[in-house]
């Protein structure tokens, strides 16, 4: 399950995240590869949030879960 994969690799990085004050949450997980995420704490006003989705926790979840197209934070 596509959505099973994710919450797996996404708690593999949540303590990096949570070093640093923040932490995220999965909201869904499309049929076709797209992950929506919400980002909490420290991450959610950080300017350098969109670095930490796109370079952190996509580049990740790309590399982990096969079908894993694109995140996005809502």
């Amino acid at each position: 399950m596509l959505k099973d994969d994710v919450k797996t690799a996404l708690n593999t990085i949540r303590t990096s995240l949570q070093a640093d004050g923040g932490d995220v949450d999965l909201v869904d997980v499309t049929e076709n590869g797209i992950v929506k995420v919400r980002l909490k704490g420290a991450c959610a006003g950080c300017p350098m949030s969109q670095m930490t989705l796109s370079q952190g926790i996509e580049k990740h979840l790309k590399e982990k879960v096969p079908g894993v197209l694109k995140v996005v934070a809502v």
